[in-house]
């Protein structure tokens, strides 16, 4: 027993087992799969301008709306692109709630939704930014100069796996 443990083999093997362990738990993060978090974000909304005899401001208009399918993980909740009245448009996750994962972003993507989740880093996405919580209601500001023209699904999406944790058909 004693020469193994004075082996040169046998420490280079504890060494590697080490620096593959600690690669393992830094891609995996399994510790993940036991932690949840909730945002509860209002509804984004016209400024109020208080004037006497002003009608009320206008409420934010609903461009497309889905539900939630799971696929690599559970994943539920309603997808809705809302045009807002000064003409921002903001992707709003309602009810939502997925597995919290390493590196999960949200993505409006060409590809339908649900199905082989490999379809959806092939086309044209725009990349909302990472996810705010797993659960609750979210909202994810659209770049102005994003064209949503053929966009056809909202995507969770970890990009440290390339895989779709859900998605969201959209019609806009």
């Amino acid at each position: 027993m004693r020469r193994i443990l004075r082996s040169r083999v046998t420490w280079v093997l504890a060494a590697l087992a080490t620096v593959a362990l600690v690669v393992a738990l830094w891609a995996f993060q399994p510790w993940k799969l036991f932690t949840r978090s909730t945002v509860d974000e209002a509804l984004p909304a016209a400024p109020v301008v208080a004037q006497v005899g002003t009608p009320p401001p206008a409420q934010p208009k609903a461009l497309a709306e889905g539900r939630f399918v799971s696929q690599e993980h559970e994943t539920g909740g309603t997808a809705r692109v809302l045009e807002l009245p000064g003409g921002e448009r903001v992707l709003r996750l309602e009810g939502f709630s997925t597995s919290d994962g390493p590196d999960v972003h949200v993505w409006l993507s060409q590809a339908t939704a649900g199905g082989e989740w490999g379809k959806y880093d092939d086309g044209k996405v725009v990349k909302l930014g990472k996810i705010k919580a797993t659960d609750g209601n979210q909202n994810y500001p659209i770049p102005p100069d994003a064209d949503l023209a053929g966009l056809r699904s909202v995507v969770i999406w970890c990009d440290r796996f390339n895989v779709a944790f859900g998605s969201a058909a959209l019609d806009l």
